[in-house]
């Protein structure tokens, strides 16, 4: 077994209020141009604690992360478990902090249990500056950075490439996260 990763941890500020930041971060079944262009979905109703959730494609043919919410407490913190489809490796923790200070919102992804030197891994660590770089840009200004605007840009193109295991029926809402698909 792979042993876990302990934590990393990216971080901006982000001049905006916090209600403008948290609602820009919880957002479901709208296109998410921060999390490259995917749709939250949950198992019925808003995101909540015990409730499972999935990243899926604007299109809503593929699931990229399924996850179970462990932690949903408005407009501070939000936690989930983390599983991309298109890889073998075991779930791990996403954390989302924010902290209000005088100059704006201290915004935290924190990533957790991360298996080591995996797929999960490498493309986690390329996703925090992303991710944190695009919900500030789009909790400022209304509109996602440029590489935001790329993504979106190019999803169309990136789903012909997207494996068949990452296929929406073979990640259903009622399935607990650790399981792989049939």
């Amino acid at each position: 077994m792979t042993e876990p990763a302990d934590k990393a941890v990216y971080k901006v500020l982000i001049k905006a209020p916090i209600e403008t930041v948290w609602s820009t971060l919880v957002k479901t079944d709208e296109v998410l141009p921060f999390f490259f262009g995917a749709v939250c979905e949950t198992n019925g109703g808003p995101l909540r604690a015990g409730g499972r959730m999935r990243m899926v494609s604007r299109d809503r043919k593929f699931a990229a992360v399924v996850g179970e919410v462990l932690e949903f407490a408005p407009p501070h913190r939000y936690a989930h478990t983390f599983k991309f489809t298109q890889f073998n490796d075991a779930p791990c923790v996403v954390r989302y902090e924010l902290k209000e200070t005088p100059d704006g919102v201290e915004f935290s992804l924190i990533t957790e249990n991360v298996p080591a030197g995996t797929q999960t891994e490498k493309a986690m660590a390329q996703g925090g500056a992303f991710i944190t770089g695009n919900l500030k840009a789009l909790a400022e200004t209304g509109k996602p950075a440029f590489s935001g605007r790329m993504v979106l840009m190019m999803s169309p193109l990136t789903a012909l490439m997207t494996p068949a295991r990452c296929r929406i029926e073979r990640w259903p809402l009622d399935r607990p996260t650790a399981l792989q698909p049939a």
